[in-house]
Order: C-alpha cells, then structure tokens, then sequence
C-alpha cells in the first residue's frame, strides 16, 4: 500500500495520474496547504522541504522497511520502477523520459508556477514578473510544442513525462496562454485527457478539495506567499 500525501495542485495530480494508471493500491493522506499541513512537524519528518506530495511505501519491492520519498520526480521514478511502468528499461528510452522529466521539474513547473504567483495571488501587481514568467511559460509551451511535432507523446510511449507535464498545462488559461497557438500540444493535451485514468485522478481531486476557490484568509496568505517559512 502507497501512502500518498496530497493535495489538488499539479504537483499533486502528476503521483494521481500515475496511480491511476499503474494500478499500484494507494490511499491518500490530504495534505491542506491553505490551512498550513504542510509545516506540521510530523509531516516535516519525512516531506523535510515543507512541500507535497511525499509518499511512504508500506511494502516496498525489496520487502524491508517502509520507503518514503519526497519530491514529485523522484516519487514518479519510484513508482515506475516499483510498477515496472511508464519508464522503459532501455538505457536510450529510459533517459529520453528523464530528460523530459527533468525539464518539467526544472523548467515548465517553476516557470508556470511563478506565472500563477504573479499573475493570480500575489497582493501587489509587479508588470516586469508578470511579463517575465508569461513570455517564459509561453516559451516553454513552444518547446513543448515542437516536441510533440513528430511522436504521441512527450517520448514516444506515454511515460511518467508525460505524466509531469500534462497537470502543468491544465491551468493553461490562468497562465495566460492559449492553447490553440500549440496545434501539437493541444492534441497531446485532449489524448490524455480522454484518458480514463486521468478522469478518474482529476474525479479523486474534487472529491478531496470540493472547493476549487477556497478563500484565502490571512493566515493562508503568509503560508502561500512564504511569510512563515521560516517556522517548522
């Protein structure tokens, strides 16, 4: 059983989908960031960044002791090689998907994530990072975009890449892109979202948080804009 720490971002949706599609039995564990979840101390004994998703495997493939791991990307390699899914076992397919994992990780989630700070909740309005992170984001998209060109998916075979990147173009309209100007990203983007485990993994989410637009009181404010991370 996976113990899967979460909460409806699109960090959280990437461990979602590939649970869903993996079959592997999980049960979540709700992680609220809005109320401050994520700085509980026992949260913080094995999620030490203060951030979900985090995961405890309770019965890990080498029979010892249960496994916890923290980060999205190194969650999503864990659960394909314990899943034997998702990551291809040929040294050129398997690092053709890292690759593009490690772009999500270090490129199209920071950037869309500063584009949705900027853009969507930050209290005051700065045009240069507002600009800044939509050009980037739209940039991003564009790389995106002519990947997707010549190939279904990101690599090839659907893949834990596809996986990461896919919850971080959900929100393309609060990151002020439109879709329509990436013909191949878009019809990536419609694959898999016809995908029956992909409906039910965003079903799961609004389960888990009915309130798509919960409202920010202050204390929520000076967790999201790092007012206390100093705390934990």
């Amino acid at each position: 059983m996976i113990d899967l720490y979460y909460w409806t971002t699109p960090n959280g949706h990437k461990i979602t989908l590939f649970l869903e599609e993996s079959g592997l039995p999980y049960k979540i564990v709700p992680v609220n960031i809005s109320k401050g979840d994520q700085f509980k101390p026992e949260f913080l004994t094995f999620s030490p960044n203060n951030r979900m998703p985090a995961i405890i495997d309770q019965a890990p493939n080498d029979g010892g002791e249960p496994v916890k791991i923290f980060e999205s990307g190194a969650i999503l390699v864990y659960l394909a090689e314990k899943a034997g899914k998702f990551l291809p076992t040929d040294m050129r397919k398997r690092f053709d998907v890292l690759q593009w994992l490690m772009w999500q990780m270090g490129g199209l989630g920071p950037m869309a994530g500063q584009n949705h700070h900027f853009v969507q909740y930050a209290p005051e309005k700065i045009p240069y990072a507002m600009e800044r992170y939509i050009k980037e984001t739209n940039r991003l998209y564009g790389v995106l975009n002519k990947r997707l060109a010549d190939r279904e998916f990101i690599a090839g075979e659907y893949s834990i890449a596809d996986m990461a990147c896919y919850p971080w173009i959900v929100p393309y309209k609060n990151q002020q892109q439109n879709i329509d100007d990436f013909p191949h990203l878009k019809r990536w983007f419609e694959t898999i979202y016809a995908r029956p485990a992909t409906a039910r993994a965003y079903k799961l989410a609004k389960q888990v948080n009915p309130d798509k637009t919960p409202t920010v009181n202050e204390e929520s404010k000076k967790i999201l804009f790092g007012q206390t991370a100093g705390k934990a």
